[in-house]
């Protein structure tokens, strides 16, 4: 059976450009589309146009005083934070880097598509309401889950965040809201600052922002171990009808701003455990955005390794890989059994 995988792409994405030697480059997807190109996939991949986010769309997650701060920059340069700047084009990629990943949500609850992947920039989880921050100027993931709740309906969304960095943005959107489960590893103490055990939500959206920080030097094990033992369980709990990830690649082993050991493959087996998880809740329905990823070699072969899995072409042996990371799970089990004692009274399943 021919596997339909959708991925959104648009030469505007490359016309952001935050300046010489920013970590946040144009290269970045350069890199993914030369890998794209030299490989040979399974099936074609299903090109997804991107269009632009309307006002009312942004709305839902941003002021309106931030929006029009962030059209007031189109064909300018402006420093907006230390770390994030806007190009002439900035502002027209970030409408359609938003507009982008909504395009794929709608396009895979149609079925026109099973999952699909929006490589997009720039990158949105930092975003807040009225704030750009960390390479961020519209967060892309939240905007696409309050589009799937009020546009297309849906009452349950599951967000995955594999960022090195904790999506500060995207938990704040959802904090009080338990349509909305946040589930984030992150490096921590690091950039932002949030993401710490205490902090699980609030009001309605108590107990569903789950918060998993990490120490340096985890790898494929450690992270799949997280997913099999915290997420996959709340998951098939909380049962969401579509699940949308932040896929972040500076947790990827050669990332110069990381120091987290994930590898190419590791990258394919957190993809393929969430499209098992998606084919169990949500009849497959998965939407990947791209987040950080600053070695743009390695980002580039773990994207395509990524779009292989979701073709069911697997670059490795789930049973193997069971194995290895059962061996390997003391070295994460404190971790666990720290968040788990945490978000028992809210999710029976992890008791």
């Amino acid at each position: 059976m021919v596997k339909k995988i959708g991925i959104v792409r648009h030469p505007i994405y490359r016309e952001h450009d935050m300046g010489l030697y920013h970590p946040e480059s144009p290269e970045r997807l350069q890199a993914i589309e030369r890998e794209i190109e030299s490989t040979s996939f399974r099936y074609p991949l299903i090109d997804i146009p991107p269009r632009p986010a309307l006002t009312k769309e942004l709305q839902r997650v941003h002021s309106l005083s931030y929006i029009h701060q962030i059209s007031s920059t189109a064909g300018k340069n402006v420093r907006l934070d230390p770390d994030t700047s806007t190009s002439p084009k900035s502002y027209d990629a970030a409408l359609l880097a938003a507009g982008g990943v909504m395009e794929a949500v709608d396009k895979v609850l149609e079925g026109k598509v099973e999952q699909a992947f929006a490589l997009v920039r720039p990158p949105g989880h930092h975003a807040e309401d009225d704030r750009a921050m960390g390479f961020c100027l519209f967060n892309n993931i939240a905007i696409a889950a309050k589009h799937a709740i009020e546009d297309k309906k849906l009452k349950r969304i599951l967000i995955v965040d594999w960022d090195l960095h904790h999506g500060n943005g995207t938990q704040h959107s959802f904090y009080s809201d338990s349509r909305v489960l946040y589930f984030s590893t992150h490096q921590y103490p690091y950039y932002p600052g949030t993401g710490s055990l205490q902090e699980i939500g609030e009001g309605k959206g108590e107990g569903y922002t789950i918060n998993v920080p990490l120490s340096t030097g985890n790898g494929d094990e450690e992270y799949a171990n997280i997913f099999r033992h915290i997420l996959i369980p709340v998951g098939k709990a909380f049962r969401p009808e579509l699940i949308l990830v932040s896929a972040g690649f500076d947790i990827h082993k050669g990332d110069p701003l990381g120091g987290m050991n994930v590898s190419d493959i590791g990258f394919a087996r957190l993809a393929y455990l969430i499209m098992k998880l998606a084919e169990e809740t949500c009849k497959g329905r998965v939407v990947f955005t791209l987040e950080g990823g600053y070695n743009v070699e390695g980002e580039a072969k773990a994207v395509v390794e990524i779009l292989r899995t979701l073709q069911g072409d697997m670059p490795f042996d789930p049973t193997e890989r069971e194995r290895m990371e059962d061996k390997a799970l003391k070295r994460i089990q404190p971790t666990i059994e720290r968040v788990k004692s945490i978000y028992k009274p809210y999710w029976k399943t992890l008791g």
